[in-house]
């Protein structure tokens, strides 16, 4: 049920409801109390704030070019974030959650094909299939039938894999076949498919491991193998012997990014590189353990393990659970989310197909399959309304303007009849009307967007009515001072000299040259190459970072201190103890004048702002919000 939002106050003609409020205290109430005084309290100052930016408003600060780009680049900034639909999300996120439970050792037969010629791949892997299915050992029918070159030796044994190994779609059919089981035929855009799930086995996670690769180069000869063998062997022989492994990677590996590290790799899983390198890397069975000579297509490879890394199995690990996130967001999979999103805003934006026959648009096609110019038909030059959205018609014309945008990239108009052709230009314009008028549809991105628009001109209208103006006038600041010189005293205080090094060292050396050298602060800085700041001044006590306030007295020297974020040292010497209150001349307290006086202004102002827009609150709904 649509229940009507609550206003809790209005400023002039503006009201605000009671959800807006709330939103804004939640997010901004540090205290944790929620009693009626801190509601009161915030109250008041959201009052003030709406007044602020209302102010603004009204001065057409938002029209500022500043102001425009800002708002336009925050949102270019977090829209990503909103163009996905959230259900198909996480349900793609739990989906590989679930697979990256398991890891699945696959085989596969693969007959390709190039174009619309289907016909001889499909007879080639039916043909494949019926001997499967009468019983024929798939390593066999592999060998014969598989485009795989390497089909031969290894049957199609691809080994092990698991979420992300491989396509969506082939990922898919592999986890959706049982255990010893083969899959039905599978179609993609470049040829079949046939899978056999061989086994499977709780995941095993991934690896933090190092190699010394001895590489193969091009054209390499049997004898180059051997020899190739032979340094390998002896390094796994020295390595057996207590020789560094990170000092052989630096002098003999081939990687050529590992090798700057130890050999160090990226961390990796199954289904990343060859069988040989997986199998010989999982089956080490513990931190530092080193293999023996692996040989796979590049070379031979002497494997490190530094660290086993074990899946995920909370799925309440919002760390994890957010990294399987970006993942699936960064994977093709994120599709799937895109076509369900497009077509969920097709219901909400109230989009509407025109009355245009697409069969006459077939001509079109046909020109962009044989790569001709889209000609130029009836049906395009009438410019005829082919779909719509609220405030944008889109017209024939302007899709054979999109047909002649993707003519260079076959892979979005090969084999595609004029209905997907549309259906595919309908969910493009689909996204970018939503993009443009996100605000209108989802109420989490409009809240997110004004706030930083509010937030900004906020800035904008204080630095013009009030900071801007208390620090250019002098006059106002020396009123203001002689008015209330009573609020402005010296508490007990020192004249100090603070010093600042870049270590201890140098600040040790720099007390020695002041307290004994009797060497000139000023010139011990100014002679330090930077490495030494030094700054008089007067401090009150409480302002000397001292442990011991009593220790403050003529001629003392703090001994230095090191910060341990950042190594810097400081130690402080007085010049002179005031031990009694007194009060401030103008130039000393000019910095406190000036933060009043911005108070004073911003109070007026304020005050003005209530009799331009009268506040009127909703008593018995302010009430509702805490009890």
């Amino acid at each position: 049920m649509w229940v009507q939002a609550q206003t809790l106050f209005t400023y002039g003609k503006t009201a605000v409801t009671k959800e807006e409020f709330l939103r804004a205290y939640n997010k901004n109430n540090t205290t944790q109390t929620n009693t009626a005084t801190a509601y009161k309290d915030y109250l008041e100052l959201y009052i003030r704030f709406k007044l602020k930016v209302q102010a603004a408003l009204e001065a057409k600060l938002d029209t500022l070019p500043n102001q425009q780009l800002e708002l336009y680049n925050f949102r270019s900034q977090v829209i990503d974030n909103y163009m996905n639909d959230e259900t198909a999300l996480n349900a793609l996120v739990n989906e590989a959650f679930e697979r990256s439970q398991k890891d699945l050792h696959i085989a596969y037969i693969n007959v390709p094909f190039t174009g619309t010629d289907t016909i001889t791949a499909f007879k080639k892997v039916t043909e494949a299939q019926t001997k499967l299915k009468q019983g024929a050992p798939f390593a066999t029918i592999a060998g014969q039938y598989s485009a795989d070159p390497d089909a031969k030796e290894n049957g199609g044994d691809i080994g092990f894999i698991t979420v992300f190994s491989l396509p969506y779609v082939l990922e898919t059919v592999c986890y959706q076949t049982k255990a010893g089981a083969i899959s039905d035929l599978v179609k993609t855009k470049t040829g079949y498919y046939i899978f056999k799930n061989i086994e499977q086995r709780p995941a095993v996670g991934k690896l933090k491991a190092a190699q010394i690769l001895v590489a193969f180069p091009p054209d390499i000869t049997e004898a180059g193998k051997l020899k190739r063998k032979q340094l390998a062997d002896s390094l796994y022989t020295a390595l057996q012997q207590g020789a560094s492994f990170s000092e052989l990677a630096a002098k003999y590996s081939n990687d050529n990014i590992g090798y700057l590290s130890g050999g160090t790799m990226p961390d990796f899983g199954v289904g990343k590189y060859e069988t040989a390198f997986e199998s010989a890397a999982f089956s080490l069975e513990k931190d530092g353990a080193i293999s023996k000579p692996v040989a796979t297509s590049f070379g031979y490879h002497i494997i490190q393990r530094q660290q086993k890394i074990p899946v995920n199995t909370d799925s309440k690990n919002e760390t994890a659970m957010a990294l399987l996130k970006q993942l699936v967001q960064s994977d093709k999979r994120i599709e799937i989310v895109k076509q369900v999103l497009a077509t969920r805003i097709l219901k909400e934006t109230n989009f509407k197909k025109g009355t245009i026959n697409t069969h006459t648009l077939r001509a079109v096609t046909d020109s962009l399959q044989q790569n001709k110019l889209i000609k130029n038909i009836p049906a395009i030059a009438s410019n005829g309304v082919l779909f719509s959205f609220p405030g944008q018609k889109v017209t024939t014309t302007d899709f054979a303007k999109y047909l002649e945008s993707i003519q260079p990239a076959p892979d979005l108009w090969q084999n595609k009849t004029v209905n997907q052709l549309i259906e595919q230009y309908q969910q493009a314009v689909a996204m970018e009307y939503y993009r443009k008028n996100l605000e209108q549809y989802n109420s989490e991105f409009a809240y997110q967007i004004n706030e930083f628009k509010e937030g900004n001109l906020l800035f904008e209208i204080m630095q013009k009515e009030v900071w801007e103006k208390a620090a250019a006038d002098s006059n106002g600041l020396k009123k203001f001072f002689t008015e209330n010189k009573n609020k402005y005293w010296w508490e007990k205080s020192a004249d100090a000299i603070f010093f600042t090094a870049t270590d201890s060292i140098m600040a040790t050396e720099t007390r020695n040259a002041f307290i004994k050298e009797k060497k000139d602060w000023r010139l011990l800085a100014q002679n330090s190459d930077g490495r030494v700041q030094a700054d008089s001044g007067r401090f009150e006590l409480t302002q000397i970072p001292v442990t011991d306030i009593n220790a403050i007295i003529n001629g003392y020297c703090s001994m230095p201190q090191v910060s341990v974020t950042d190594n810097i040292a400081t130690f402080i010497y007085i010049i002179k103890v005031y031990t009694q209150k007194e009060p401030r001349n103008y130039e000393d307290a000019r910095g406190f004048v000036i933060n009043d006086y911005q108070a004073y202004l911003e109070e007026q102002w304020i005050t003005a702002l209530k009799k331009k827009f009268p506040i009127k609150v909703n008593e018995a709904v302010l009430a509702s919000c805490w009890k």
